[in-house]
């Protein structure tokens, strides 16, 4: 990990929020404490090329999401570097090092802005007519930089388990010895630094008295709180948890009734489902905190259909995802008796969040100016022969927003925002963790009124899902069977499922996926057969590898069990 003083490079071409926010990031390499802290605004863009360092998943890996190394998609085109997480290709010489990389990036300039911040007083700027305000926004970058900081090790943790955990600058000779901390202890430095910033920081920059700072990109007192929650679960987890320790499942409900407790407090709750994504996602009721990312066209580019102009394919939702999506009218899966399914009519009747994430054969307006139906079956305009068409018999619609249009002469761009935290989660969170701590999906106490079950069915019942409720007295076996696949269903391509299976430790599930395979008869029916695609799994894949190129400098890194 080599590291310099202080280590800013330029931010990528669309990592940037909105003007209104005033939030830009900027393009600078600053080197000396003089020079970042030598005015406000110098100051603000430091900060500001932290936040820089958030991940988001709109096509990292050659233009595939994460999902299309999970059984939610798979990615038609055989050359992205997304297949090598199955295909025997991925190791550590190539080692998917963006995470490490982007992360403690971000934690070298974070410990240098701590300790840098510390005492400076912008004598300069006093004589300013708004320098109160500027003083008062600049005290809290300290607590957002801590934040900030704090995430990326979850990050760090949740990919690698034991890291190097470093809350100091350090010389390039310290950084290259550095040894790593145990999972355990990098969970507990991101649980603590959340109790010790939240309540320095506003519940939301728009409730502010000095309005000209109103910033909705920022970091607010809630999404410290969710993320101390996230990081309880993972703790508490299987993969981390090896113990079954059920006073680390309690730790992970109180964390998650405590976001759950705030949400309600402060007007967040849950919305249409749709308004999770689109322009002004950002300010849904339910969103704690968004990645602004700003204006673009290349997460449809990626993913409307061939056969669209402009339109390139990509993560193609598989039969796997498909399928996890109940019928709306029994609350069933499609192959479980009485739910109402029909082989000739596999659509009809679902979970109305089927059609709000994928676009199926038949769907018109997919996007806007797309005058033809989809056609996924074979030889359809949207279909095989065609190179880079649909592997499964679907597209990808969540995220995207259908008003781009990429005709040639009309080419536009739209704002995206990628989904942090959210309230939906929480309650999912809550209902897995509570149940690993009660012991039963029915079970409350004087500390938690509301029972697992009951939180799932807040989530199912959400305007225009409304979902048929979970029964009262299911065995934890079956309630942990419809609670996985509802946080599925839920979470879609929000980037947790190729997580979630991880720290289940159930890897077993992505050894294969299913794909339908769509076939026009002469009269226009259709017939569906779903076919199984096999996928590679090996335990050692419950972690990253270190990358080589690190223990190469560091000897002190020992790789990850099975790399």
């Amino acid at each position: 990990m080599k590291s310099k003083f202080i280590y800013i490079i330029a931010i990528a071409l669309f990592l940037f929020f909105s003007c209104e926010d005033n939030m830009n990031y900027t393009e600078t390499t600053t080197n000396s404490k003089e020079e970042v802290f030598s005015s406000f605004s110098r100051t603000a863009n430091f900060v500001t090329d932290i936040y820089g360092r958030l991940d988001y998943d709109f096509g990292n890996y050659g233009g595939a999401m994460l999902a299309s190394a999970s059984d939610e998609a798979d990615y038609a085109w055989s050359n992205s570097s997304i297949h090598d997480f199955y295909n025997g290709s991925w190791s550590p010489i190539n080692p998917k090092s963006d995470i490490w990389r982007q992360s403690y990036a971000g934690i070298r300039a974070a410990n240098f802005y701590l300790e840098a911040s510390a005492g400076q007083t912008f004598d300069g700027n006093k004589y300013d007519q708004n320098y109160e305000e500027q003083f008062v926004r600049f005290q809290r970058y300290q607590y957002e930089v801590r934040f900030l900081r704090a995430y990326f090790y979850f990050n760090l943790v949740r990919q690698y388990g034991d890291v190097p955990l470093v809350t100091a600058v350090l010389t390039s000779a310290e950084a290259n010895n550095v040894e790593r901390a145990p999972a355990e202890q990098v969970f507990d430095f991101i649980i603590d630094e959340c109790d010790a910033i939240v309540n320095h920081l506003p519940v939301r920059y728009t409730n502010l008295a000095d309005a000209a700072n109103n910033e909705t990109g920022r970091v607010g007192r809630i999404a410290v709180v969710a993320l101390k929650a996230r990081a309880s679960l993972y703790k508490a987890s299987p993969l981390f948890n090896t113990n079954s320790d059920k006073n680390v499942w309690r730790d992970a409900a109180l964390a998650s009734k405590a976001v759950i407790d705030s949400c309600l407090v402060h007007g967040i709750s849950l919305g249409a489902y749709t308004d999770l994504w689109g322009t002004e996602n950002y300010v849904a009721r339910e969103a704690i905190f968004m990645r602004r990312i700003g204006d673009l066209n290349y997460l449809e580019a990626y993913n409307y259909p061939i056969g669209v102009e402009g339109g390139a394919s990509g993560n193609c939702p598989t039969q796997t995802m498909v399928d996890a999506y109940e019928m709306k009218g029994t609350g069933l899966l499609w192959n479980e008796p009485g739910s109402g399914y029909s082989n000739s009519d596999p659509y009809t009747g679902r979970d109305p969040r089927f059609a709000m994430t994928i676009v199926k054969n038949g769907d018109e307006k997919w996007p806007i100016y797309n005058e033809n139906p989809i056609e996924t079956f074979t030889g359809g305009r949207n279909a095989s022969p065609l190179a880079g068409a649909t592997t499964t018999g679907y597209y990808l619609r969540k995220y995207l927003d259908p008003s781009v249009d990429l005709r040639v002469g009309n080419t536009n761009s739209k704002r995206h925002s990628w989904i942090v935290f959210r309230l939906g989660e929480f309650y999912l969170n809550y209902a897995e963790a509570l149940l690993n701590y009660l012991g039963s999906p029915d079970a409350t106490d004087d500390t938690f009124t509301l029972s697992a079950v009951d939180a799932v069915n807040v989530v199912r019942n959400r305007s225009g899902v409304e979902m048929p409720p979970f029964a009262t007295g299911m065995t934890n076996e079956a309630f942990l069977k419809k609670y996985k696949n509802e946080r599925m269903v839920e979470l879609a391509f929000e980037g947790h499922r190729f997580w979630d299976v991880r720290r289940w430790k159930e890897g077993e599930v992505l050894r294969s996926i299913t794909r339908m395979q769509i076939t026009r008869n002469p009269n226009g029916t259709y017939n569906y057969n779903r076919v199984t695609k096999q996928r590679s799994w090996d335990d050692k894949m419950y972690f990253f590898p270190i990358p080589d190129s690190e223990r190469r400098i560091n000897p002190n890194l020992y790789q990850n069990e099975g790399w």
